[in-house]
């Protein structure tokens, strides 16, 4: 295996990071805030059922793809930082750590990385950072991830906000990026990546990635409306899409089609003023009632239509 020297051409990554597994549902995944444009393209590293792996300070990309590579092939977290940083000419510079699907964590912290930096590996997780403004930035996430409790996403948001709470990056902050797997791969991308939310240009990007991943959690709400209207479901569509309107009512999309899932419910009266809503909200919502009816998706005679848009 021959890495490619990148000690010059590297992107820089100076910032804090997490990688960590849920021991409950076995789930991975990185967290990661930096003072440089989109972050999340070069840092994390995530593989269902493999493991994740992050590189930052001078970053080597390639660390990402062979360190997956080499833990789908079953070497352990530590001989997989071990092989690729001896073989690697910027190791000095480098931050890396990885993790497995059963939480084994590894991490290097290269001697001539920019102060204050330095790693924590314990059981399902590793934090690591570099240039930050205090050597307790990496101490503090690790005990906030110890005692946090609900899913990993959130639990990875709460670290970074012990970072930046410690201070953060001595320069600021730009990016951030949140990417959660599946433990166990099932074969299907699109359902094994079960968070992926970057922030590439932000003021303030932590506040703006923990407003994303609230606004994700609503649309997996949406999306299990959409499949159990699929299937014919109207009561458990209605479950759905009024739990989704209630995490964000402000999203004119979610008001309507919770106003929809109450009269696909035979609850007219109480679906007028949500439609109203949504039609304040943007108008066009006025023309998606008719069609919605010729495909079945909104049970409403023609009557009842008059009414909803014309009184």
């Amino acid at each position: 295996m021959l890495l490619p020297d990148r000690a010059i051409k590297a992107p820089l990554a100076h910032t804090y990071s997490i990688i960590a597994r849920d021991e409950e549902s076995g789930e991975m995944g990185a967290g990661v805030q930096s003072h440089w444009f989109s972050v999340g393209k070069v840092v994390p590293w995530a593989l269902a059922g493999v493991g994740v792996v992050v590189t930052q300070s001078f970053t080597n990309p390639a660390f990402g793809p062979l360190g997956l590579e080499m833990l789908g092939r079953g070497v352990s977290p530590k001989e997989t930082v071990e092989r690729l940083i001896t073989e690697d000419d910027g190791r000095d510079y480098r931050q890396l750590a990885v993790i497995d699907v059963q939480g084994n964590a590894h991490a290097y912290t290269g001697g001539k990385c920019t102060a204050e930096a330095g790693h924590l590996c314990g059981k399902n997780f590793s934090v690591q950072a570099n240039m930050m403004l205090r050597d307790t930035v990496w101490e503090a996430m690790a005990s906030a991830f110890r005692s946090s409790e609900g899913p990993l996403a959130e639990r990875i948001v709460k670290a970074m906000e012990a970072a930046e709470a410690e201070g953060g990056d001595a320069r600021g902050r730009q990016s951030a990026a949140l990417v959660v797997v599946k433990g166990r791969s099932t074969g299907q991308v699109w359902k094994d990546r079960l968070v992926d939310i970057r922030v590439d240009d932000h003021t303030e990007p932590l506040k703006e990635l923990g407003r994303l991943l609230k606004v994700h959690r609503a649309y997996e709400s949406m999306d299990a409306g959409d499949a159990a209207m699929e299937k014919g479901d109207r009561e458990g569509a209605l479950l759905h899409y009024s739990l989704a309107e209630s995490m964000f009512p402000e999203n004119e999309e979610m008001v309507f089609w919770h106003a929809v899932s109450l009269a696909n419910n035979g609850c007219f009266e109480e679906c007028v003023p949500l439609f109203r809503k949504a039609f304040a909200m943007n108008p066009n919502w006025k023309v998606m009632v008719p069609r919605l009816t010729v495909n079945g998706m909104l049970r409403m005679d023609q009557e009842r239509i008059d009414r909803l848009l014309y009184e």
